[in-house]
């Protein structure tokens, strides 16, 4: 059964259903939203999810909602509990590496968990007569073999793994949405971005964990892969701004994000 009660019909105050919440950006966006008076509510996937306890000790007013985006009842379910203004979708499988080791696990979930949630989206919209602001975090690995630098908006995807691939799916989906719906869904093509929030699974917190554990003794050195790499790097704090600010335009569309 749907119910309504935690976000009352008569009920002023804007709400925002966050997907991916646990993660960095899904933290320092839920942060945002609260400070600016929204009802924010976190779907996540499974009941032990580890970073969970982060989220409910950084921001305990966040109202939990528990679904999957590969099971499109639990979304439809969500979306009409949570009543929301805005929709931000930053679920994902985010490691490139595990990607290739997991191709279809990484399309289902990264591409097609944005189908899926734009259609549940679309649905309560039709249902409930609301107008629903839908983000969805794109990525700049769509670029991948990039044929123009700097890279922009109007650049060309060349997607070089299943996650820039499945990104670049979704991204489009997006599009078409907004495009055969009228849906105000607007993408965000985000670069590398990082916080203290990072999880131990990406470099740049291997990095600055080895670093304090090489100072305490605990270990000799760090192996990387490729030294000659090059990436942009951002807040990821300063990011959910700009994902929030998407979202109060008056038009829909899409944006590279990244810090020029």
């Amino acid at each position: 059964m749907i119910r309504h009660d935690s976000n009352p019909v008569g009920d002023t105050k804007k709400s925002a259903l966050i997907t991916g919440i646990t993660g960095q950006d899904g933290r320092y966006l839920a942060e945002l939203l609260l400070s600016k008076g929204y009802r924010v509510y976190g779907l996540v996937r499974g009941q032990n999810n580890p970073r969970e306890h982060d989220l409910r000790c950084e921001s305990p007013e966040v109202e939990v909602l528990y679904g999957d985006v590969l099971d499109m009842s639990s979304l439809i379910q969500a979306v009409h509990v949570a009543r929301p203004d805005e929709v931000y979708n930053l679920a994902a499988i985010t490691l490139v590496a595990y990607s290739w080791q997991n191709p279809r696990l990484t399309f289902d979930v990264t591409g097609g968990g944005v189908l899926n949630m734009l259609e549940a989206v679309r649905l309560y919209q039709e249902v409930s007569g609301r107008t629903v602001r839908y983000f969805q975090a794109s990525s700049a690995e769509m670029f991948g073999n990039a044929k123009e630098i700097p890279l922009r908006e109007s650049s060309c995807f060349h997607p070089r793994s299943p996650y820039g691939a499945a990104k670049a799916y979704g991204h489009y989906m997006t599009v078409n949405y907004r495009e055969s719906y009228g849906m105000h869904a607007s993408s965000a093509m985000l670069f590398k971005h990082e916080s203290p929030r990072r999880g131990t699974e990406f470099v740049t917190r291997r990095i600055t964990q080895a670093v304090a554990r090489i100072s305490l003794g605990l270990q000799d050195g760090i192996a990387l892969g490729n030294l000659h790499a090059q990436r942009d790097w951002g807040f990821a704090g300063e990011y959910v701004e700009a994902m929030y600010l998407m979202l109060q335009q008056d038009k829909p569309d899409d944006y590279v994000i990244a810090t020029g």
